[in-house]
């Protein structure tokens, strides 16, 4: 799996609700670093981590892995 791009999808979606990487943290209860590592592809998300990003950005979790491999 191509986990830079499911963070750049989870980057764009952040960017696309005017959230910063502290805005985002705070609603999934992750730490700013947490979310920064998943952004940038260092880190793969838990399943209940996803979830929640995908809950808090109001998208289909599928559409954030649009265009992985």
């Amino acid at each position: 799996m191509n986990i830079r791009a499911l963070g750049l999808n989870i980057k764009a979606e952040r960017n696309r609700r005017d959230l910063s990487q502290e805005e985002l943290a705070e609603l999934v209860d992750l730490s700013t670093n947490s979310i920064t590592s998943i952004e940038k592809g260092r880190q793969i998300p838990s399943a209940i981590n996803l979830y929640m990003i995908a809950k808090v950005l109001k998208v289909d979790i599928n559409e954030l892995f649009k265009g992985i491999e």
